[in-house]
C-alpha cells in the first residue's frame, strides 16, 4: 500500500478591499495570526471565531510559521494602511470635546 503525499491549497481569499480572509468566513488573516502571536491555540481561535474551522486554523498557522517574513510584511502593510485611515478620519472629524462639553452642560441644566 502506498501513501500519496498531497499539498493542500491555502484556505485564504482576497476580499474587494485587498484584505486576506480565511476561507468559509469573513475573519481576516491578521486576526488569526495576531491571536496566535498572543498565545491562542488553533482550538482557542476556532472558539473565538466559530466561522473558522479547525483545519483552516491549523493550515493558516502552519503557513505563517513557514513564511513568517512574508506574512509579517503583509501585516505591517495592513497596519500602516489602517493607521493612515485613522489619521485621515481624525483630520476630518470635528473636535468631540466641544460637543461633549455642550452635552454635559445641557445635562446639568
Amino acid at each position: 500500500m502506498s501513501f500519496i503525499v498531497r499539498t493542500d491549497d491555502l484556505p485564504i481569499f482576497e476580499d474587494s478591499s485587498g484584505g486576506l480572509r480565511i476561507e468559509g468566513s469573513r475573519v481576516l488573516l491578521e486576526t488569526v495570526i495576531r491571536a496566535f502571536q498572543d498565545g491562542a491555540t488553533p482550538e482557542a481561535i476556532v472558539q473565538r471565531y466559530p466561522t473558522v474551522n479547525l483545519e483552516n486554523a491549523y493550515t493558516v498557522i502552519a503557513y505563517y510559521l513557514r513564511h513568517r517574513r512574508e506574512v509579517d510584511e503583509y501585516l505591517a502593510r495592513r497596519e500602516q494602511s489602517a493607521q493612515q485611515v485613522r489619521e485621515r478620519i481624525e483630520r476630518h472629524q470635528r473636535d468631540m470635546r466641544e460637543i461633549r462639553s455642550r452635552l454635559l452642560a445641557q445635562a446639568t441644566v
